[in-house]
């Protein structure tokens, strides 16, 4: 039976209960901060900077564990893996450059430099939200009224994007991403591509980059403009990203875009479009932002994001909350 919207934040509820539970009191004071703390709560980063909260690697090895519990009940299966697949890349990523000790630390790239934090409390009956993030990483997530009402940004990268497994296989955690992207800019005509590609260059990052008020403009070729099969690309694709959440909550956002409410999302593409040539994308449509770019480390280097570009951080469910009660 398929778990509702109300069973994940209790499940979100219970692993933040276990976690902060295990914590001694100085953890827990960087691990916690009463709600709302806005300025932090908006802080999110992608790039190899203190997050804010808790890093793994001030935790005991059963409280690593229970960060992972939170951070699991935050993402779909796939999503999870997809998530402790980027965090152990940074071991790959720490010998492809050679080892190197960056300022202040004692090694380059870490898998323990993932940061954990709650707002507000878990048990009570007022607003919470917690996020999870480090290099490539960062989930958000915000509970009001016993139910997860938002889940955005959230942030996957890969470096490297692919990497070689025994046998001759690849190992490409952003690879769907890539892959169905890549086959529907394929799939247009010469009419259609006149639109959707913006030009032969790809932006050096996603444009939106850490700014949580960030704006990107409307560009590309909307889905009214696509046939059935370019359709059901494009849809796939979008699938791929709402599906880094659990299934209800997926759900719930990809009905945003069900039948003809498709057409009003846009497809826009720059750069080469062939694999291992720098590339960048976006979907864009009402509450709805998906950037993927792949240009550094000669295009083996992915940043990839969702955005609701009017509720990030569910500030406009926490609007008509505050309207209601106070």
């Amino acid at each position: 039976m398929p778990v509702s919207a109300r069973s994940i934040a209790a499940r979100m509820a219970a692993a933040a209960e276990r976690w902060l539970t295990s914590l001694d009191d100085a953890q827990r004071a960087d691990a916690m901060l009463p709600w709302p703390s806005e300025d932090e709560r908006h802080r999110w980063y992608y790039t190899p900077v203190d997050h804010g909260g808790l890093p793994l690697g001030r935790m005991r090895p059963a409280q690593q564990s229970l960060a992972h519990q939170l951070l699991a009940t935050g993402l779909s299966r796939a999503g999870y893996v997809t998530a402790a697949t980027v965090i152990g890349l940074e071991n790959v990523l720490d010998h492809d450059e050679g080892w190197r000790v960056r300022a202040n630390r004692e090694r380059g790239r870490d898998p323990l430099l993932y940061w954990a934090r709650v707002f507000g409390d878990p048990a009570g009956d007022g607003p919470w939200a917690w996020r999870f993030g480090g290099h490539h990483l960062s989930v958000h997530h915000l509970v009001v009224d016993g139910e997860v009402q938002a889940s955005s940004p959230c942030f996957l990268g890969a470096n490297p994007a692919s990497s070689p497994l025994l046998g001759g296989h690849l190992l490409r955690p952003l690879g769907a991403a890539e892959d169905l992207a890549r086959g529907l800019v394929h799939s247009l005509d010469a009419e259609q591509r006149a639109h959707a590609v913006l030009g032969p260059h790809a932006p050096d990052d996603i444009l939106s980059g850490e700014d949580p008020r960030a704006r990107v403009e409307l560009a590309g070729l909307p889905a009214t403009d696509l046939d059935g099969a370019q359709r059901e690309r494009l849809r796939a694709l979008l699938d791929v990203y709402l599906g880094r959440i659990p299934e209800a909550l997926a759900d719930r956002e990809a009905a945003k875009y069900a039948g003809d409410r498709l057409g009003a999302v846009h497809f826009a593409w720059a750069g080469g479009l062939e694999a291992g040539q720098p590339h960048y994308y976006r979907l864009q449509g009402p509450r709805l932002l998906v950037e993927y770019d792949n240009t550094q480390r000669d295009a083996s280097h992915i940043h990839s994001v969702w955005r609701d570009p009017e509720g990030d951080f569910g500030d406009d469910v926490l609007a008509r909350h505050r309207a209601t009660y106070h």
